[in-house]
């Protein structure tokens, strides 16, 4: 496995769930993290508690939807710690409603989120890890993607989106030692589904094993890529039939 002391990462949707999770573990492994969302609060109160436990990290407060707040955070880490070494693009939101009752203001705001940033960020590492022949980017996508719920019209269609962009990623980036995954996480603790922390273990996870799985990929050697991974709690149904 490759030793990630010093290596440079970027992580978006940083203050909370998976995105927090994530970074928190990627900085005990003594990668350098920039933690990004758009509550600058939030992010401080992590960001001093990775620095006291002897992590490095810094704090990028910026809407991953608009494009010059996009690259400016990209030549912000650039300037102070270099090219990225990972980008872990996890910024989203989840969208419950009716396709009838679905706005066209709501489904594009799921498409911003979800989607737009996505292709914002993974455009800015591709652009800086290219010159450098090497880089990392793993988008969090969802097993929605794979089998949607119920009245998720925007988010099953952005997550779908995500892995078709990872797999371009992917190929285009082959070529110049850029290697691009996608993890789709089953029911995951976080604010975006209330109630999934009064499960049990075998229903819900932890964002912090959701957060194993980035590191270990992470740490895969250069050379090899994993494309697609699929995490999700034992008892969720999502294989077999009913």
């Amino acid at each position: 496995m490759k030793d990630l002391f010093q290596q440079v990462a970027i992580v978006t949707g940083a203050s909370s769930g998976i995105g927090e999770a994530t970074a928190r573990r990627l900085a005990a492994s003594g990668m350098k993290v920039a933690l990004v969302a758009r509550s600058r609060d939030k992010l401080a109160t992590i960001v001093a508690e990775i620095e006291k436990a002897g992590g490095t990290a810094r704090i990028h407060a910026a809407d991953v939807t608009r494009e010059d707040q996009v690259d400016g955070l990209f030549a912000a880490v650039a300037q102070e710690w270099g090219t990225p070494d990972l980008l872990v693009s996890n910024a989203g939101i989840a969208d419950k409603t009716p396709l009838e009752d679905l706005s066209l203001a709501r489904w594009q705001e799921v498409l911003d989120i979800n989607l737009t940033a996505s292709f914002l960020c993974c455009r800015a590492a591709v652009r800086m890890m290219k010159p450098r022949r090497q880089g990392r980017i793993l988008l969090v996508g969802s097993i929605s993607a794979l089998v949607p719920r119920e009245h998720t019209a925007a988010y099953t269609t952005t997550k779908f989106a995500l892995d078709g962009l990872t797999r371009s990623i992917a190929l285009d980036g082959r070529e110049h030692g850029i290697t691009a995954g996608i993890i789709h996480p089953g029911s995951t603790i976080t604010n975006f589904v209330p109630g999934l922390d009064r499960m049990s273990a075998e229903q819900s996870m932890r964002p912090e094993q959701v957060a194993e799985l980035v590191h270990c990929i992470a740490a895969m050697p250069p050379e090899v890529n994993v494309l697609e991974s699929v995490i999700l709690p034992i008892g969720q149904p999502f294989l077999g039939r009913g």
